[in-house]
């Protein structure tokens, strides 16, 4: 009988790993990617994490998982299939090649990520990280002055290109409608900036570039093709919640995330959610750290209510 499980090793499932220890708590963390990190591991540079700037995302990744390897932890690399609310003990069950295992804990912690929706276009892979991001508020500040692309026509590719704007010398607002999805206060922002060109129906079919991004083949769907000189740019098409697996067993709103306040209590006594996967208004690496400081806590208090 475990006293935690953490399913994801990310900034979130790393943090309530070493909170959990630091608890005196018998933590295990469940991984289904074979290194832990998230996301981070995917960032070419991180530059607004409190006193690391410019560290490369894989060697942030890397220290994440030292610090809770160096507090004792105990990791096993494999994937959560299910997840019982059997009271006052959660079964967690794993795959393990022909046959599954079964842990008993007191409380558990999904911190499983949410996943942003790729353009699988050329070259999108190969410079992620280079120019490619998923993230203007991570990455926008390498592109000062510069010329970059965002792709998407929602609330958040717009309030992506508005923030770009500021301090970039061009924004292109690529998206594939002649209309926006973007709420109207958002667009009326968006038309008012003057380093903002929208190229309406129109869709990424390449991002080019050797080892950074200099720029993106585009299609207009109702003219010809042009190449856009880019030094970035930013993919805003979708994010979904890594929940598919649990979403039966704890409430989670109409996007599939998880529904928890500052707390990360979720509906079921015993289960709590951190990081990306729970609803919330900014999903970064310093809001996902504290996320898993703030599961334990409740975990913690849980526990406790039964002594």
């Amino acid at each position: 009988m475990y006293d935690l499980i953490i399913v994801g090793s990310g900034p979130a499932g790393l943090s309530a790993a070493v909170y959990g220890k630091r608890a005196g708590f018998n933590v295990l963390v469940l991984e289904k990617n074979s290194m832990s990190g998230g996301q981070v591991l995917n960032t070419y540079e991180v530059d607004n994490y409190l006193g690391l700037p410019g560290m490369n995302g894989f060697d942030m990744g890397m220290t994440f998982r030292k610090h809770a390897d160096d507090m004792g932890v105990t990791f096993v690399n494999k994937e959560m299939t299910r997840i019982t609310d059997a009271g006052k003990y959660k079964v967690v069950t794993v795959s393990g090649g022909k046959e599954e295992q079964i842990y008993e804990t007191k409380t558990v912690i999904l911190a499983t990520g949410a996943s942003h929706a790729a353009l699988q276009v050329p070259g999108e892979d190969r410079l992620r990280g280079r120019g490619v991001s998923y993230c203007a508020t991570c990455d926008g500040a390498f592109f000062k002055e510069g010329t970059v692309a965002v792709v998407g026509g929602g609330d958040v590719a717009v309030e992506d290109a508005i923030f770009l704007a500021r301090f970039c010398k061009k924004v292109y607002l690529i998206h594939r409608r002649d209309t926006l999805r973007a709420a109207k206060s958002l667009q009326d922002k968006l038309f008012s900036c003057e380093n903002v060109e929208v190229i309406w129906d129109s869709v990424v079919e390449e991002i080019c570039g050797q080892e950074q991004v200099e720029g993106a083949r585009v299609k207009h769907l109702k003219e010809e093709q042009q190449v856009l000189s880019l030094d970035g740019v930013f993919i805003a098409v979708g994010l979904y919640p890594n929940t598919e697996i649990f979403k039966e067993v704890v409430a989670c709103d109409e996007k599939g995330y998880v529904i928890a306040g500052e707390e990360c209590t979720t509906n079921v006594p015993g289960i709590y959610v951190a990081g990306d996967v729970r609803t919330k208004k900014v999903r970064q690496i310093a809001t996902a750290v504290a996320d898993g400081a703030n599961a334990v806590v409740s975990a913690e208090k849980y526990i406790n209510s039964f002594v």
